[in-house]
């Protein structure tokens, strides 16, 4: 049986538009093309756009799903990977909604109060079961880090995952505290956490000293780093920036 990309679109969801993109970029081609270039599918199509559809949904690009497509050999363990990974992020979503009803409750009991929240806030407060804008929203501008980061995490369990989360805001919280008691950037205290940071980040992979200058420039530019940073402690952006660059220029220059 086969379908045409106006039924395809139509069940999908997806604009047929963006099925011929798919079909260009050799993501997904259709099974035949007929008289007057209409385009049909058949089900191993339809497998397929489940599949990169799912992709799309974990905020996977269209050049990292190609190379998942590529690589797989067995559809039915291709599917099971996917459903680990929709399974750990609706999991991840659970603990966020709770995370937020958490903070709304906090901050209407502050105000009911008249008192602040703590100055530095800690990672059970806000951060349970965010993605660390490390690790997503400010890689974009890293894509070779991205895809090692992508890779990395395409073998770890939810668990690994979010534990290598809190671990980072860790970091952030530890360089929060180090600002709150008035400590340089170039201080060693602050520089011995910088070096904590690098350090694994270059277990990863290799990271340039200007890359990362611009990885620490990213913590101030970049919006959601920023936002991630401030939500911690007022100024801690630029103060991690300021110690990232200090550090690249005493000890990687």
């Amino acid at each position: 049986m086969e379908w045409s990309i106006a039924e395809v679109a139509r069940m999908s969801g997806v604009t047929a538009r963006t099925l011929r993109h798919y079909g260009e970029i050799g993501l997904l081609p259709p099974a035949r093309i007929g008289a007057g270039g209409h385009r049909y599918y058949e089900e191993r199509q339809l497998l397929l756009l489940q599949q990169i559809l799912v992709l799309r949904a974990l905020d996977l690009g269209l050049p990292e799903i190609g190379r998942i497509l590529a690589e797989q050999v067995d559809e039915v363990e291709a599917l099971r990977g996917h459903h680990r990974r929709l399974l750990a992020e609706r999991n991840r979503l659970g603990t966020l909604a709770a995370t937020v009803s958490r903070t709304i409750a906090e901050l209407e009991q502050s105000r009911k109060d008249g008192q602040p929240m703590t100055a530095i806030n800690r990672p059970e407060n806000l951060f349970e079961g965010v993605q660390s804008s490390q690790y997503a929203e400010s890689l974009r501008d890293f894509p070779e880090h991205a895809e090692e980061v992508t890779r990395l995490t395409a073998t770890m369990s939810p668990a690994e995952i979010q534990a290598g989360q809190r671990e980072r805001t860790a970091w952030m919280i530890r360089l929060a505290e180090l600002m709150a008691a008035g400590i340089p950037a170039g201080a060693e205290p602050v520089q011995a956490e910088i070096d904590t940071q690098y350090r694994a980040l270059t277990a990863l992979r290799a990271v340039s000293t200007d890359e990362y200058r611009a990885m620490g420039r990213s913590c101030v530019d970049n919006e959601a780093w920023y936002t991630a940073y401030e939500a911690i402690a007022p100024g801690l952006a630029a103060y991690q920036r300021d110690a990232i660059e200090v550090y690249a220029t005493s000890r990687l220059s």
